[in-house]
């Protein structure tokens, strides 16, 4: 088994539960860690084993012995930290967002293929247990067309102007931070819409803090997505069929829902250790292992068509951010 040593960009709460799951495969060498402040970046890597500290980005991807960098940097920042990496042919896990907008994200689908240089967005829910199981049931259980999608991602965030959750100079945006969830949902199981409504609802800093998007598909289905940062009321996904439905929490290691006209069972499954933020790190290795610059099961077409949809989102309901749009 080849090992690969990793290092983390950006050392924020995200890369702390990343690094947490990291630690336990087998293949994966916690290998450095990179903050704008050094102090931060010697810190985190001390909490979590790795074996040498930056406090410069610049420095790290200048490190020879570095084979993938996580970046989890606020989206604001993703299209510069990513561009850094693959440039000096670093592969590279970046978070969703994966960039603030098409432009951002097509300029860092072109970098990795001149680069020769894997590039992956993070959507770590794609490779956890649940939405897989979730997926096999509707492929074996004979449910008919799916008709609707209600997905909700809420939580109530302090308020803090200069926190990435109301700075728009960070990309500020539930729709951005956890709204993406709900639009990857209808993305994989519906494909992009025809028809976008969306009703926002802004912060005192102009940001983005809430906001309902409804969703048509040229086959006559509908999605109902809502986040927000000023609730703490639930995250769970229904999928309703012609001939039953599916509802599940999102990152719960609850069981899955399943009713049809004859039966009404609850489905487990094989929740793994921690949240399941190694599964996505697994596959990474998988795909470097047979020498691959994207994922088949996450490529980038459909990072792309993800981001077009926020876009559309975006201009529909006139959520902007100067420094990029």
């Amino acid at each position: 088994m080849k090992k690969y040593n990793w290092a983390i960009l950006g050392c924020g709460k995200i890369a702390k539960k990343f690094a947490l799951e990291l630690k336990g495969l087998p293949n994966a060498n916690l290998y450095a860690a990179a903050s704008r402040n050094l102090d931060n970046a010697t810190s985190f890597a001390s909490e979590f084993g790795f074996k040498k500290a930056y406090g410069s980005y610049n420095e790290m991807v200048k490190d020879p012995a570095i084979d993938v960098v996580y970046i989890a940097t606020p989206h604001s920042h993703h299209l510069e930290h990513t561009l850094l990496c693959l440039n000096h042919k670093k592969a590279v896990l970046c978070e969703k967002a994966f960039a603030i907008n098409s432009k951002e994200v097509l300029q860092m689908v072109k970098a990795s293929k001149e680069n020769n240089t894997f590039l992956m967005e993070a959507f770590w829910v794609r490779f956890r247990p649940k939405f897989k199981k979730v997926l096999d049931l509707i492929k074996i259980e004979d449910l008919g067309k799916l008709k609707m999608i209600k997905s909700d991602f809420n939580f109530l965030g302090d308020y803090n102007p200069e926190n990435r959750l109301f700075n728009i100079d960070l990309g500020a945006s539930s729709l951005l931070d956890i709204g993406i969830y709900p639009v990857f949902t209808s993305l994989v199981l519906l494909g992009k819409p025809t028809q976008i409504k969306a009703i926002p609802q802004f912060s005192p800093t102009g940001s983005e803090e809430s906001i309902a998007v409804f969703l048509s598909y040229e086959n006559g289905s509908t999605a109902v997505l809502n986040s927000s940062f000023k609730s703490d009321y639930k995250n769970d996904v229904e999928l309703s069929f012609e001939k039953g439905f599916i509802k599940y929490d999102r990152f719960s290691k609850d069981p899955i829902l399943l009713q049809t006209t004859t039966k009404n069972q609850q489905i487990t499954f094989d929740a793994g250790p921690n949240l399941g933020y190694q599964y996505e790190a697994v596959h990474v290795m998988e795909c470097l292992d047979k020498n691959l610059i994207e994922s088949p099961i996450l490529p980038l077409s459909t990072s792309i068509e993800l981001i077009s949809i926020l876009d559309a989102i975006r201009k529909e309901a006139g959520i902007v951010f100067p420094n990029h749009d």
